[in-house]
């Protein structure tokens, strides 16, 4: 059917609560077809509530969600035939086989028998898990289970992909195997939503990512605008003892960039390119101040996090109570 304003996901003032917690306090956003959509934020911001309301699992409070056209709560059975989700649990039978949970997969999914002995194969051949087919899933490492649930999301080759926090677990190898499928998908045509913690994954993975902090959108763009932002240069340097920091604060101040400090730790971001560097070398070496470390960058995801909550998105703890470990 044609898609409602030609969006694949489209969210409107959803809302959810969980006794006195607020998981989702009205959010909004769309997704194009054929793009990776980013939900950025710690555990707990709301991001996993999100993706159970869009898969159906959860029913929202208030507000509507569609995907591909089709009402999240009025057409429920409707939206679970066209997407695949692999959730921060593992969603796979410890006692059956990898290949075993595939074929499940595949038969509740409704494929064609005459299909589904090849589609697992494919799938445990491209995450590296042909030689662990056979063996049953209990033997399996943390990391080998979550390829499988990933690979068991893509059975039925589904137009949208909820993929909440899908690296979780994996080594750097595999997490970059990951990222290539998901690019395969997105140029054949599939619609991702991904949500993380990971700042890099975002970044190189989303082509627009919405940062979420307490059950709130608190920015909405492409990685490249949020953190064109800030500026275009970064400067980050550590004053060690006797009050050292504090005083490169207070000098700093008339710069008129943004300075922040983290104990001992200086970040100073700004838009005037190598003449930030030049301006505050020679304040704080008129003052007799020399940093014990100086690093010159370009903004990173971590810096607007930074900037629009006041902390970094991968330094929160897990599990708060209105998500985190929910399945």
């Amino acid at each position: 059917m044609p898609l409602r304003n030609g969006h694949a996901i489209e969210v409107e003032g959803l809302q959810k609560r969980f006794g006195e917690v607020v998981a989702l306090s009205g959010i909004d956003f769309t997704v194009p077809p054929g793009t990776v959509f980013g939900l950025l934020g710690p555990n707990g911001a709301g991001k996993t509530t999100a993706v159970r309301v869009l898969a159906t699992i959860l029913p929202p409070d208030a507000g509507r969600a569609e995907v591909l056209g089709r009402d999240v709560v009025r057409d429920a059975a409707a939206v679970r035939r066209r997407i695949g989700l692999a959730g921060q649990n593992a969603a796979v039978d410890p006692n059956l086989t990898g290949r075993e949970n595939l074929r499940m997969v595949g038969y509740l999914s409704q494929l064609p028998s005459t299909e589904i002995m090849g589609r697992a194969g494919e799938l445990l051949d491209r995450f590296g898990l042909m030689d662990a087919a056979d063996r049953p899933l209990r033997t399996y490492s943390g990391g080998m289970r979550r390829r499988l649930d990933v690979a068991a999301s893509l059975m039925a080759r589904p137009p949208v992909l909820f993929l909440d926090e899908p690296t979780t677990g994996l080594d750097i190898t595999s997490r970059e195997e990951l990222w290539d499928m998901i690019r395969e998908l997105v140029g054949a045509g599939t619609t991702v939503l991904l949500t993380t913690q990971y700042l890099e994954e975002a970044d190189r993975l989303a082509n627009r990512i919405a940062v979420v902090d307490q059950g709130r959108i608190i920015a909405n763009d492409t990685p490249s605008r949020l953190k064109s932002q800030l500026g275009n240069t970064v400067v980050e340097m550590e004053l060690h003892g006797d009050g050292r920091a504090g005083r490169a604060v207070q000098l700093l101040g008339s710069l008129g960039d943004r300075v922040q400090r983290e104990g001992e730790m200086l970040r100073i971001t700004s838009d005037r390119g190598a003449h930030v560097l030049i301006e505050v070398l020679r304040l704080m070496g008129g003052d007799g101040l020399e940093p014990d470390t100086l690093t010159v960058r370009e903004p990173s995801l971590d810096d607007v996090f930074l900037a629009l909550t006041g902390r970094h998105a991968e330094a929160e703890p897990a599990g708060d109570g209105a998500e985190g470990e929910t399945p």
